[in-house]
């Protein structure tokens, strides 16, 4: 089943989408089953469970911290990570610049911008994004490189909600690729409303429970 969608969605997407499998809470064995099948980008959201499978998997896969990172927690990704998602302050970006500098690795980031209404998702308003951009230390960060931005919409059936959210988003894009020529990335969609982001403009769509099945969090 994991092999069979895997193919599904590389067969669906735009060639200019990239599918990051979300794999979190789930055994290597599922990964291994998505890897045999073509898939080489992952999703994480604990940088231990991450670590791990990072250490028992074949080395030509592509990491994707997608959750929110603690900054204590950054050192134990900074030698392997490829990307990480949800990078909200400049606290945290200087962080993770400590560690590749650490590992003689330049790290991907994305900046993670609250378009969702709920207040239980993170992220950084257009204008403190812009701030972090623009800021003289951010110009000074050697091994931390941001390719672009990410955002959550609001967990809810009403697809205009979503689409307006993908769109503040895709503008909040817009307006910073202009402005800097490394912002390339836009992240948005997930199993649920990926097709909507797609339409509005996201280069990397994160799905996991379509793709592995639904996830017991208890164990």
């Amino acid at each position: 089943m994991i092999a069979e969608q895997i193919t599904f969605y590389n067969n669906q997407l735009p060639e200019e989408v990239k599918l990051v499998a979300v794999s979190k809470t789930k055994p290597v064995e599922d990964l291994m089953e998505a890897y045999n099948a073509g898939q080489r980008i992952f999703g994480e959201n604990k940088i231990q469970e991450m670590a791990e499978k990072w250490e028992q998997m074949p080395k030509d896969i592509e990491w994707h911290m997608i959750g929110h990172v603690q900054t204590n927690k950054v050192k134990y990704m900074a030698p392997f990570v490829s990307f990480i998602h949800a990078v909200d302050s400049l606290k945290l970006l200087k962080e993770i610049n400590k560690h590749g500098k650490n590992n003689e690795r330049i790290i991907s980031c994305l900046l993670q911008i609250k378009i969702a209404s709920e207040d239980s998702k993170f992220g950084l308003s257009q204008e403190d994004a812009k701030k972090i951009l623009t800021s003289e230390i951010f110009n000074e960060l050697t091994h931390v490189k941001v390719v672009g931005l990410m955002g959550m919409a609001t967990f809810t059936d009403d697809q205009s909600q979503i689409t307006s959210e993908f769109k503040t988003l895709k503008n909040c894009f817009d307006t910073f690729k202009k402005e800097h020529s490394n912002i390339k990335e836009l992240s948005m969609g997930m199993s649920g409303d990926y097709q909507l982001a797609i339409k509005e403009g996201s280069t990397m769509v994160r799905i996991g429970s379509a793709i592995f099945g639904a996830r017991n969090y208890n164990k």
